[in-house]
């Protein structure tokens, strides 16, 4: 009996650990390779407790694909993930985030309004036609440049200080409201 018991005990400890989905095989070798995985190559799964705590997540130029999994990543606050083949990013889960580096990818959507910490912004060379920034107050840095934007409202980005949004389809940018833009 008191065998059953210790081993009923110990259960929870060997590892029924919560997984998270990574279905692109680049992005989960990258995880695996640096020590996040769940010690399991190409199964499309890391273990969510080697991930959740992560604040800095540095996967720029690995043809990534997919960055599905990224949401479990709940207290990244630095995330650079540029020059890869995202068509999509979905970082609404990722509400740490302070640094976003996806410059020079295929994003044709891009959802910032939950990350509401958000200062710098790098968004450069992709393929949006929309971005909306309002909800982004604390941003100070927005490079948006060589896109196919139609309008941006930087009103509300009062603390902005360098914006560079040239090469895409703007007619117009009132910028009247950010006073310490200096580029």
């Amino acid at each position: 009996m008191k065998k059953l018991l210790l081993i009923l005990l110990c259960l929870p400890m060997i590892g029924f650990g919560q997984q998270t989905y990574v279905p692109d095989d680049n992005f989960e070798a990258y995880l695996e390779s640096h020590g996040m995985g769940d010690g399991i190559a190409n199964n499309d799964y890391v273990l969510t407790t080697n991930i959740n705590t992560i604040s800095l997540l540095m996967v720029h130029n690995q043809n990534i694909s997919d960055l599905t999994g990224i949401e479990d990543f709940t207290s990244l606050s630095h995330l650079y993930c540029g020059s890869n083949n995202l068509q999509f990013l979905n970082i609404s889960n990722n509400t740490s985030l302070t640094y976003l580096s996806a410059a020079g990818n295929q994003l044709n959507l891009l959802d910032v309004t939950q990350n509401t910490l958000l200062n710098q912004l790098f968004c450069n060379g992709n393929l949006l036609t929309t971005l909306d920034v309002s909800q982004n107050t604390l941003l100070s840095v927005l490079y948006c440049d060589n896109n196919q934007l139609t309008a941006l409202d930087v009103t509300n980005n009062i603390s902005l200080s360098s914006l560079y949004c040239f090469q895409n389809q703007l007619t117009e940018l009132d910028v009247s409201q950010n006073i310490v833009l200096d580029q």
